[in-house]
């Protein structure tokens, strides 16, 4: 009788369970073609890409930053590729491939100890892409200098603002560091200038000092969006 009670009562229990949602903090701004299945599909499409990928992953690792995130995700474009009619990953000229290193390292350093692992959504970006996703016309994305990405750990945007601040402000100055926030989870980290954006306080203030100062301004949730992730209304995002 209690075997049967107990069977009965996984079968009522297992729908319920299937409809958790799961954290998936990186669906809004990964579409089907740009993940891991899309990737090894786009890789194996050409023969000269895997070659080229290596030289990417080996460069990386004699500069000391391979493994910081995995090296396919570096190879994310913009999220916008599909509605911009480009590829949804590219292996950026090799000229550029120093200006990587100094975020990578800041990201491996500073960020990923205070936030957890990340997940990598765009990183280079031709002028051509660049300008059709809406990124500034200076973008470092256009010289593989910046790195977009999300927290893989749950997280609330009022926390994430507030742990990114306190790393921005202790050590962003010295090392040049550019940080932004956009919509949601998703933020910006380069290594060209020290700046900040999209931060900003409860009582109105802007910038990390007020984050810090004044607690971070919450954002309201919009209903569930992909898998689960909530969506952010942020008004102060600007173009990426």
């Amino acid at each position: 009788m209690a075997r049967w009670f107990i069977a009965l009562l996984a079968l009522f229990a297992t729908p319920a369970l299937a409809q958790v949602p799961q954290w998936n903090p990186a669906a809004p701004y990964v579409t089907a073609g740009q993940d891991e299945p899309g990737y090894r599909a786009w890789v194996a499409k050409v023969s000269w890409r895997p070659t080229y990928v290596k030289a990417l992953n080996d460069y990386l690792t004699a500069y000391g930053v391979g493994g910081v995130v995995p090296t396919w995700q570096l190879l994310r474009t913009a999220t916008d590729w599909q509605k911009c009619g480009a590829e949804p990953f590219e292996i950026p000229p090799s000229s550029a491939w120093p200006n990587i290193v100094a975020a990578l390292r800041y990201v491996g350093t500073y960020v990923t100890p205070k936030i957890g692992p990340v997940e990598v959504v765009s990183v280079y970006r031709n002028d051509r892409l660049n300008a059709c996703a809406g990124g500034a016309p200076e973008s470092t994305h256009r010289l593989l200098g910046a790195v977009d990405m999300v927290p893989l750990r749950p997280i609330t945007r009022e926390a994430l603002m507030t742990r990114l601040c306190q790393i921005h402000l202790a050590s962003g100055e010295r090392f040049w560091v550019g940080l932004g926030l956009y919509k949601g989870i998703r933020f910006h980290i380069d290594a060209k200038k020290y700046r900040e954006w999209g931060m900003s306080g409860a009582r109105g203030g802007f910038g990390c000092g007020a984050v810090l100062a004044e607690g971070p301004m919450p954002f309201p949730l919009a209903p569930p969006d992909f898998a689960g992730t909530p969506v952010f209304t942020d008004p102060l995002a600007p173009n990426r």
